[in-house]
């Protein structure tokens, strides 16, 4: 090789010195153009490096299954839950329940201060006092106007005042009958009793405290019905599984279990934390099982089985969620895949892979279509 490059430099050197010659240019000057050219020939090509295959880890995909149940904590609630408040502002007097106390239907649970109330109840029925002199009045004076009318005694000018002002009379004392109607209600209202019987799990608020109208003050649980309530992250799981029977258990006492099914889902994820609120309705719960009791919930599982990998092995192609297969030559591809259903640690694969291959577990952003690798370590 070395001798064609020196071979190409001799012509190429001929065929500038006979322009140099031309131009009489200086020997020295003539020999720094060439040099380049000849050193150049005299190298050797540099030989090319091979880079070494990427080194991966990857995990043998396991057989279907549907999984292990997915445990989740929750707490036992009522059945029936009813928010207690009041439809008034005010500032609370009393308070004559506390969490756990049992009620009757019409009991009094709290009171708020009434003197403002009695105070426009007592001037609702002096305006009503008025307004149904004045219509009395109206009355008496229209009847004089219609005697007096047929002998010409007045005008009919007069009887048509007369007139107007009764209906006056009269729509003034239907409004001051509305009015003390609402100032009876309003003081009734001061009292906040019990809409029917159950027992107090929750009290927001105090004697002492200011309250607005609908602010919660109880939490009543109206029926001896009782729900394990849980909060998830993945309500799709629960919802294709409705029709199956879930096992809950004391959280302090795992013996203590019973079924239930599933009773709803909440139709919106909770602003602060992203998960969906699970009610399961229990079957015949035992008394350990007591309002407030922290409990355990086996969530379970049907449907075709799926393959379960690490979660870090999925990635994207275009808009389908993929992963990266090991061939027997060591090159890697990138496979479509439909995800069944997801953990924290694990994504479950309905279609696209089968048992027994390589799907490279770490690092997939960095990996190309058909590039070859090295097996590394098996992820667990």
């Amino acid at each position: 090789m070395s001798e064609n490059y020196v071979t190409h430099a001799r012509h190429a050197l001929h065929r500038l010195i006979v322009p140099i010659r031309r131009f009489t240019l200086p020997p020295v000057l003539s020999l720094l153009c060439i040099a380049p050219l000849l050193l150049a020939g005299c190298r050797d090509a540099e030989p090319q490096h091979n880079v070494a295959p990427r080194p991966v880890r990857y995990v043998s995909a396991p057989q279907p299954s549907s999984g292990t149940p997915p445990v989740r904590t929750g707490e036992i609630r009522a059945h029936d839950e009813i928010a207690l408040g009041f439809r008034l502002d005010g500032r609370i007097l009393t308070r004559q329940v506390d969490v756990g106390q049992r009620v009757v239907k019409g009991q009094a649970l709290a009171t708020l201060e009434s003197d403002t109330a009695r105070n426009q109840l007592g001037s609702a029925r002096a305006e009503l006092d008025s307004a149904r002199a004045a219509e009395r009045v109206a009355a008496l004076t229209l009847n004089r106007m219609k005697s007096l009318m047929p002998s010409g005694a007045i005008a009919r000018v007069q009887l048509d005042t007369a007139t107007s002002d009764w209906q006056s009379a009269v729509s003034h004392r239907q409004s001051s009958e509305a009015a003390l109607k609402n100032a009876q209600d309003n003081l009734t209202w001061t009292q906040l009793a019990a809409p029917q019987s159950g027992v107090i799990t929750q009290v927001s608020a105090s004697a002492g405290q200011v309250v607005s109208a609908g602010q919660v003050v109880f939490t009543l649980a109206a029926s001896d019905g009782r729900d394990a309530v849980f909060d998830v992250a993945d309500p799709q799981a629960i919802e294709n599984n409705r029709n199956g029977r879930f096992t809950v258990s004391l959280l302090a006492e795992p013996s203590v279990q019973v079924s239930g099914r599933l009773r709803d889902i909440s139709p919106q994820a909770d602003a602060q934390t992203r998960t969906w609120r699970v009610r399961i309705a229990l079957d015949n719960p035992p008394a350990a099982m007591a309002l407030g009791a922290s409990v355990e919930g086996e969530m379970p599982l049907s449907g075709p089985g799926m393959i379960a990998i690490p979660a870090s092995a999925l990635t994207q192609t275009g808009d389908s969620a993929a992963v990266f297969v090991v061939d027997d030559s060591r090159q890697i591809h990138l496979r479509p895949v439909t995800p069944g259903r997801y953990t924290a640690a694990s994504v479950f694969i309905a279609h696209g892979i089968q048992p027994g291959e390589k799907v490279v577990t770490a690092g997939v952003s960095k990996l190309r279509e058909g590039e070859t690798v090295t097996l590394g370590e098996e992820a667990k």
